[in-house]
């Protein structure tokens, strides 16, 4: 592994740095209050080439790796995790075309998101099964040339607003893994309808929602793989899709020390600025320690996405790690703001609502843990 970024990484990462504080910092706030998607954004994001980058050369994208994704991931979360959300679980909902989709696929589904601003969706949680991915009740019925999908999804950033989602089902409630299938569904299929979940903890400004399918009509031409290929997909996919969410954690670590830094420079107390306390920078130390070994975790995981080398491990462990050092990092900032931290006139309180969430999706901690120790004990 080379530490060093080329020419391309820093402008890259220097694009990505100008483009949050610009468009995404200063709106934030607001657009969490609001609970709304800043669409403006993405429309910019998609102008300044910020927007859907994985796509391939041959779909007509940029066809940039992980390393590169992650260092785009860390910037934008650093201004809001929420807004960085919108744009990863685009990426999320097209990693299964990468994965599991033929040529024709990926250019027919992909092209168009070259176009013109718009978003992908991952749809696999379920209203009564979330770490189960197995045990879903979507049902895919075979009906000759389609499938036809009754069912629904929970939790699925972007859904509905998407211009397709694709949607993992089973076509035998007894069959296990062997039985799932995985479709892409447009935005526009009858009986495809969405409810938007209102009232987060966190991450306001993304749209989450509640998919509902009655009766949809999906061609056997929209389906990734095979029959029984619906779980491995979204496994393969997760396993990849971990690390941008590790880069973010630390994008928002990185916020939350640098806020911290500056309110300790200009708080006083007995007489003297609380940056002189040795409390105050031990917290700031650790700050520092777990930023640092989190960027170098989620690095090299992202560096073993783009050689094509197994990567389950070290992306559970980037995921899990940064995420919980994000959280205590967060936590930390309100601690170094006092009364301050605690309401919305500074920026930490919403730091730590936001990086709860990536404690949560794309597999638990908990389940990451199990990845860990599976494969620690093979």
């Amino acid at each position: 592994m080379d530490f060093t970024l080329n020419d391309e990484q820093r402008q890259l990462q220097q694009l990505a740095r100008d483009f949050a504080r610009r468009e995404i910092t200063p709106i934030a706030a607001e657009y969490d209050r609001k609970e709304e998607l800043p669409w403006q954004v993405v429309e910019k994001a998609f102008e300044v080439g910020l927007l859907n980058p994985s796509i391939p050369e041959h779909a007509g994208g940029l066809g940039l790796g992980m390393f590169d994704e992650c260092l785009i991931g860390e910037e934008l979360a650093y201004g809001c995790m929420g807004i960085y959300t919108v744009l990863m679980a685009s990426e999320l909902g097209i990693a299964p075309i990468l994965i599991g989709g033929t040529e024709e696929q990926q250019a027919r589904f992909l092209a168009p998101l070259t176009e013109k601003a718009g978003l992908a969706a991952f749809a696999l949680s379920e209203p009564g099964n979330g770490s189960d991915a197995a045990g879903m009740a979507t049902v895919a019925r075979d009906d000759g040339d389609a499938w036809i999908l009754n069912g629904a999804k929970m939790w699925i950033s972007n859904g509905g607003l998407a211009e397709f989602n694709v949607v993992f089902a089973t076509t035998d409630r007894q069959g296990g893994h062997k039985a799932t299938v995985a479709l892409v569904v447009p935005k526009d299929a009858p009986g495809f309808s969405h409810n938007k979940i209102k009232h987060k903890m966190g991450q306001r400004a993304s749209l989450t929602s509640e998919l509902v399918f009655e009766d949809v009509r999906v061609p056997k031409e929209n389906q990734l793989g095979g029959l029984g290929d619906g779980f491995k997909i979204a496994m393969k996919t997760l396993d990849k899709t971990r690390v941008p969410v590790a880069a973010g954690s630390v994008g928002i670590a990185r916020r939350a020390m640098e806020e911290s830094i500056k309110y300790a420079k200009e708080r006083e107390a007995f007489g003297r600025p609380i940056t002189e306390f040795q409390a105050i920078q031990f917290k700031l130390a650790e700050m520092a320690m777990g930023i640092e070994t989190g960027r170098l975790m989620y690095q090299k995981a992202a560096w073993l996405v783009d050689q094509g080398l197994p990567h389950g491990f070290e992306s559970a462990i980037a995921k899990a790690y940064c995420s919980e050092m994000g959280f205590s990092a967060a936590n930390e900032a309100i601690q170094v703001h006092g009364g301050y931290g605690y309401v919305g006139e500074y920026p930490v309180e919403k730091l730590l609502r936001d990086v709860k969430l990536n404690m949560i999706y794309e597999g638990t901690n908990e389940i990451q843990r199990v990845v860990i120790a599976r494969s620690l004990l093979k």
